[in-house]
């Protein structure tokens, strides 16, 4: 493949979409690709400013920032123009959209020079349904926009059967590619000595299902066990969580952490817990399964492929009694629990690597070029 000029276009620079867009970017730049960037200005504070001063260097076709609001706003028009300037000062060739609002941007760009559209959703509009208003105009919304995308990039097969169950069947424009994690991240963890008995690390909000852990605590607790917890992140929930352990008696076994590294994250807490109502495939999930540190999921999402023969393993969605009961038996069983995270562990090294991640977004672009010569939508 001849060098490209690829951008990525995304809105919020947190969480496992930006992480994806970090290592994607830096490793297309590694590769010999122009590679550049456009986010929002108003979300990531400070965490998201120093990554991309790190990563500007890397850039060839640098980091644009501009306001971008989650719901539909008269701006967007502004920010549609500023991609699309962005789009033809750069000669762009591959317009890689993130995400709903990145989706929308890069995919209703109209640059003078034919570019490849790929859309990647992370979730996004995938966790609507056809029962709220919100829901049906995002879907519907997503079904226009398909006639405007080269390629979709999936990072599960969960996400691309809810694509074609909500929106419609892309054909041969559909790829599946997993998230993957790099060699480093499978160095083992120390854990602190105030480590506290559980970790939660992620955004808080209800999708997160952190009510859920939560309520699993207070269960424990009213059967003698004082389990202590630490939770990390932010969000517009992290009021009203806190308030919650106040009125269920558990808030003093609580801690409650601004958003930092996630190895740095999970030296807090001895067994990580992921409570989702609804997940693709979590990079935080990958994280800890690589780092082997035990952990408890629900069986939600993509989190069953990354377990695979071990899915027997993970628990029901919101569900704070199979949520409690998964804890105390880790709890009382270190070994068994130390155990099913090596495995685990091995899994993740073999199917989800960041090479092989890199290689198979590079081949699907390759794929994307070849369809639009052979003059196919």
């Amino acid at each position: 493949m001849p060098p490209l000029n690829i951008l990525h276009v995304f809105r919020t620079p947190t969480g496992g979409l930006f992480r994806h867009v970090l290592d994607l970017s830096r490793a297309q730049a590694a590769r010999g690709h122009r590679v550049g960037i456009i986010a929002d200005s108003t979300t990531g504070e400070m965490r998201a400013d120093d990554a991309f001063a790190a990563i500007a260097p890397q850039l060839a076709l640098g980091v644009t920032r501009l306001p971008m609001r989650r719901n539909p706003h008269p701006s967007d028009l502004i920010a549609l123009a500023k991609v699309m300037r962005k789009i033809a000062e750069t000669e762009t060739d591959v317009i890689h959209c993130h995400g709903a609002k990145g989706g929308l941007y890069g995919r209703l760009a109209m640059p003078r020079k034919r570019a490849l559209r790929v859309y990647t959703p992370h979730g996004g509009s995938l966790h609507y349904s056809n029962d709220t208003l919100s829901g049906w105009l995002n879907l519907t919304a997503e079904k226009v926009l398909m006639l405007r995308t080269d390629l979709f990039l999936f990072e599960s097969i969960f996400s691309s059967e809810e694509f074609r169950r909500k929106i419609g069947d892309p054909g041969d424009r559909l790829c599946v590619v997993c998230n993957g994690v790099s060699p480093p991240e499978f160095e083992p963890v120390t854990v602190n000595a105030d480590a506290t008995d559980l970790l939660f690390l992620g955004e808080f909000r209800d999708l997160k299902g952190i009510d859920i852990l939560i309520d699993a605590i207070a269960r424990l607790h009213q059967d003698g066990r004082a389990v202590t917890a630490t939770l990390v992140g932010s969000g517009p929930d992290r009021e009203a969580l806190m308030a919650q352990a106040e009125r269920l008696g558990v808030a003093r076994s609580i801690r409650f952490m601004s958003p930092m590294p996630a190895r740095k994250a999970q030296a807090l807490g001895r067994i990580m817990v992921f409570c989702s109502r609804a997940e693709s495939l979590p990079y935080v999930v990958l994280e800890a399964a690589a780092s082997a540190q035990p952990m408890i999921a629900t069986k939600v999402g993509g989190i069953p492929e990354i377990y695979g023969p071990f899915t027997n393993t993970l628990v029901p969605k919101e569900n704070a009694g199979a949520l409690a009961t998964a804890i105390a038996r880790c709890m009382d069983n270190p070994a068994e629990a130390a155990d099913l995270a090596k495995k685990i562990s091995a899994r993740v090294a073999q199917s989800f690597s960041l090479a092989a991640m890199v290689d198979g977004v590079l081949a699907a672009y390759d794929a994307g070029f070849a369809r639009i010569a052979a003059g196919h939508k």
